[in-house]
């Protein structure tokens, strides 16, 4: 039997009819036009104005255009919203473009002035993870977690604490808060630690080798976060030299774990109110595994590593059971149904904004304390995301040119002249129904493309 409010499609029936609406209307095949350029976004702007084209010369109009003639009267563009919570499919774009950063700074590419040489400079993949906070709920290999149980991998219970009233839960959303600051002094270290072992100072270091990274936050199940990092040394002009040869993997590695465990490497939050002083640092777990341009069973890969780093550019807190926006009060965490645990730390956070509010610990609460970026490297160490998108954006004003006719006109002998206003965001819920069918289109549109391509690759491989 079918609930009265529920359609048999699934949809509620106001979905549904709004659906009708929308499929029905005179200008849907305009508004699923405009909905597939966007990549499906869930939540697209809105904007109203015009633009038009005139030869500086003659005067001549050579192309008018306003979104008078588009459905509602808008032009929808996308979000370009990073979370995979808020919409997967600007989600997807940006994790594409974080994925050629990191690869570029890896690989190489020709098209962004990065050498393929940089495959040869001293390069590992890093990861730096939080001290402990209290015993937490765990898969400990073969053995069963300390309160017995042999957790599943999806079990709701891992990182959780095993005695919630004694974790500190003070120390850890301070630990997030202050979490690139640790980075920070980590990397001045390294510096120190890299020079120190050929008995340079650090300016002296600095004519001969640079280092270059690129990071990534991740939050681990307990609410800890933790960076994943490619470190690579360069020349003194950065990936267009060469560093010198004494500056190996192996003499990178040590000088990485030096580093991560120096006492320079911490940062001492000061005693305000009730709460005494603490002195924050990097957990004993660290990894460093170096680089290669192909896997052996034990090394990892370019790809791998590009992959990996892209896979959580896209998540932050809400992989944990936060929200993925500001929390308002208290009540909303109950009402939302937060995990326990989770809901501790954002409490933690409000507590403590009152006692340290130069941290602005209220308005990071949804991310348990941490205020970075998720996403970030170095100046030298390869392209950027602004010029990643500005590549796609004149890719696709050269296409908009050839379609108006324009391929033969000189750029500057064109005057542009535009107006545009913001007019909202987001989708009706029939429209979100529909958006999300064309975005799982395009998703499998695209996965067929790439297994096809990997096809063609192995067969290539084989000699086929």
């Amino acid at each position: 039997m079918t609930d009265a409010a529920t359609s048999p499609s699934g949809f509620d029936t106001a979905t549904l009819s709004d659906m009708l609406r929308v499929a029905g209307s005179p200008d849907f095949d305009r508004w699923r036009e405009q909905i597939h350029r966007t990549g499906g976004c869930s939540h697209p702007i809105h904007l109203t104005g015009w633009t038009l084209t005139r030869d500086k010369t003659t005067g001549e109009t050579l192309h008018r255009y306003s979104t008078e003639t588009e459905p509602g009267g808008r032009l929808r563009i996308a979000c370009g919203n990073r979370r995979a919570s808020r919409c997967p499919a600007c989600a997807w774009t940006y994790a594409g473009d974080t994925y050629h950063l990191i690869r570029a700074g890896l690989a190489g590419d020709s098209t962004r002035d990065i050498p393929a040489a940089v495959r040869e400079h001293p390069r590992v993949f890093l990861t730096l993870t939080a001290p402990s906070f209290g015993p937490v709920h765990n898969r400990p290999g073969a053995h069963p977690c300390h309160c017995g149980t042999r957790h599943n991998e999806d079990d709701q219970t891992l990182g959780t604490p095993l005695d919630p009233d004694s974790y500190d839960y003070t120390a850890a959303v301070l630990f997030n808060n202050h979490a690139g600051q640790l980075w920070q002094r980590f990397t001045t270290r390294l510096r120190r630690e890299i020079a120190a072992t050929a008995g340079l100072s650090q300016r002296e270091l600095r004519a001969v080798a640079r280092i270059s990274y690129g990071k990534v936050a991740e939050f681990q199940k307990r609410g800890a976060v933790h960076f994943h990092a490619v470190v690579r040394i360069d020349g003194p002009d950065g990936p267009d030299s060469p560093p010198p040869p004494w500056v190996t993997t192996d003499r990178l590695t040590d000088a990485i774990r030096a580093a991560a465990t120096h006492a320079y490497t911490t940062v001492t939050v000061p005693a305000a109110g009730a709460h005494p002083a603490c002195r924050l640092r990097w957990g004993a777990q660290l990894d460093v595994r170096p680089v290669k341009v192909f896997g052996d069973g034990s090394d990892i890969t370019e790809q791998a590593v590009a992959s990996y780093i892209a896979k959580y550019a896209t998540k932050a807190a809400e992989t944990t059971g936060s929200l993925d926006r500001r929390i308002g009060n208290r009540e909303a965490l109950l009402l939302l149904g937060v995990p326990d645990h989770t809901r501790r730390l954002v409490e933690a956070c409000l507590d403590l904004d009152l006692v340290y509010p130069e941290r602005r610990l209220s308005a990071w609460a949804h991310m348990l304390g941490f205020r970075g970026h998720f996403s970030t490297k170095s100046r030298q160490y390869s392209t950027t995301l602004t010029e990643l998108r500005q590549t796609r954006a004149d890719y696709r004003a050269a296409q908009e040119r050839t379609a108006r006719g324009l391929d033969d006109i000189a750029p500057d002998t064109v005057l542009v002249l535009t107006s545009w206003t913001y007019a909202g965001q987001g989708h009706t819920p029939g429209e979100a129904a529909l958006a999300a069918t064309i975005a799982r289109d395009i998703h499998l549109n695209r996965e067929t493309a790439r297994e096809a391509l990997r096809d063609q690759l192995d067969l290539e491989g084989t000699g086929a």
